[in-house]
């Protein structure tokens, strides 16, 4: 039973385990594997939280630990993604810019760690959205080479880069926590999972950017499920 305590901080390291490799691939020009790590990581990122509150594993430890590891995972591998799609597109040292998404990612976990505003919403992007917002470009580079034209340029590389300061915004988003299953409860939340899917289906790794984009405009144009404020997991 004592092991178990111990699973949700293993399933944690995954997630940064996860991150170390990614940013290998990253600096070896692997991005679409580094990408698809980011990914791993999420689901690590997903279940760590979940077996935590399973097995009555909660504790500021995990939490530090889960921050830490983020940090890496959705904060330093996509910063590494997008400085080496800059680099490749010839900006020189316009690409070290690029970090800036490693410094606000930590910034914005800092800040979540010691928030207590956000329990059923959050206050500005999460990191793994973020992330995975950025995994998607050289996912679609390698599957969907139709979509060359979209990321293989510098207006995309910017607005990677700009669409980070999301994340320390102020902007209220909601979280998918569900206290309950019932469709009244959660309307916003079932239909945006919804339309995420079949955006999905029809676009693949080309419906991630849209995806995330639509979050944060059902975000602010949702009147009634926000949450009130206080700490939900990143």
């Amino acid at each position: 039973m004592k092991l178990l305590k111990h699973l949700p901080n293993a399933i944690t390291c995954g997630n940064l385990l996860c991150g170390c490799i990614g940013l290998v691939m990253a600096f070896r020009g692997h991005l679409d594997t580094a990408a698809w790590l980011i990914g791993l990581a999420a689901v690590f990122d997903f279940f760590d939280g979940f077996v935590a509150r399973l097995v009555h594993a909660s504790g500021p430890f995990g939490k530090e630990l889960d921050s830490l590891a983020d940090v890496v995972t959705f904060g330093v591998l996509p910063a590494t993604i997008v400085f080496q799609l800059a680099w490749f597109q010839g900006l020189g040292n316009f690409s070290y810019v690029a970090f800036l998404i490693a410094v606000l990612s930590a910034l914005r976990l800092a800040n979540f760690n010691i928030d207590t505003r956000q329990s059923d919403s959050f206050i500005g992007v999460p990191v793994p959205a973020n992330a995975m917002l950025i995994g998607a470009f050289p996912l679609m580079g390698r599957y969907q080479p139709q979509f060359d034209s979209l990321w293989q340029n510098d207006t995309a590389i910017g607005m990677m880069i700009a669409f980070s300061f999301m994340l320390v915004s102020e902007v209220p988003l909601f979280a998918l926590k569900f206290k309950s299953f019932r469709w009244a409860d959660n309307q916003t939340k079932y239909l945006f999972l919804i339309a995420s899917v079949l955006l999905l289906l029809f676009l693949q790794f080309a419906a991630i950017p849209l995806i995330i984009f639509l979050y944060i405009l059902v975000s602010i144009f949702s009147k009634s499920e926000t949450g009130p404020p206080g700490g939900a997991k990143e």
